[in-house]
């Protein structure tokens, strides 16, 4: 059934104000899409039903099945190569210097958006490299949040593809991934660094317990998101991070017009953001 005006209106609202999350008139068919698999499954002929269905008490537990419909999830392990060789080689060894003079021997790190889990786990097997070396005595967390929760539960297995593991150097991969029936099984000392919780970025008040956070990564998330959106989320990452911390984004997605309290750190291939 495709979807009238006024409903994708009201629809497309509801979804904004849940989670900030901003379809524009031109993705008024890939919500429908989505919305026509829901409408399906929970028995709503018509889209004001569906609508009215999720406003009802059972419709909390259908919005976590449509964040599910509306997310999109395509990532793999080494996706930012740029991004992990700054991290490697200058910015994580600056922090260190940083905490080590204060005696705190703690590195927090936030996959903000973490989807199945790659971009979390990819940070735990760089960080396990370094135990003996610089890490020693330290302790690493590592927390990847998402809203969807199909993915939530995928990246607690740590069960991957041959297309999620491809960019894996061969030191990581015979190290810390195990190949069985065509998955590929993530050792548990990578697992054991990591932890994932769902998480609404649009929520306010769960959003400032995520504090003291030294590395925060966001990437292809703030796509979603309208520009009062993207303030507010943006604000919320500036507030948990450490003040000698960074803050990075997708390589095509930029805070310009979005926060001016970051300032941008170049590095070969790309950049990231400051305090």
């Amino acid at each position: 059934m495709s979807i009238s005006d006024s409903d994708f209106i009201q629809l497309r609202d509801f979804i904004y104000n849940i989670c900030g999350m901003y379809f524009h008139t031109t993705k008024k068919y890939f919500l429908e899409s989505r919305l026509s698999r829901r409408m399906e499954i929970t028995g709503t002929k018509t889209h004001l039903e569906y609508y009215q269905f999720l406003k009802s008490p059972r419709g909390s537990e259908e919005l976590k099945y449509l964040m599910d419909e509306i997310t999109t999830n395509e990532t793999y392990f080494f996706r930012n190569v740029p991004q992990l060789t700054a991290l490697e080689t200058k910015l994580l060894p600056e922090i260190v210097e940083t905490k080590n003079k204060m005696g705190f021997r703690k590195l927090r790190i936030w996959s903000a958006g973490s989807s199945s889990g790659e971009e979390a786990y990819t940070m735990s097997m760089m960080l396990l490299e370094k135990r003996t070396t610089l890490l020693k005595d330290w302790i690493i967390e590592i927390v990847g949040t998402d809203i969807n929760e199909t993915v939530i539960s995928q990246a607690k297995e740590g069960i991957y593809n041959a297309y999620s593991v491809r960019n894996i150097p061969d030191l990581y991969k015979r190290k810390y991934i195990k190949e069985e029936n065509g998955k590929f099984l993530l050792s548990p000392e990578v697992k054991k660094f990591v932890t994932f919780n769902k998480l609404n970025l649009y929520d306010d008040s769960k959003m400032i317990f995520m504090k003291s956070f030294d590395f925060i990564f966001c990437a292809n998330v703030l796509i979603y998101f309208d520009t009062a959106s993207k303030s507010k989320v943006v604000q919320h990452f500036y507030n948990n991070l450490q003040p000698y911390g960074y803050f990075f984004v997708g390589q095509s997605e930029s805070l310009h017009g979005v926060n001016d309290k970051f300032k941008t750190v170049h590095f070969p291939g790309g950049f990231t953001y400051k305090k």
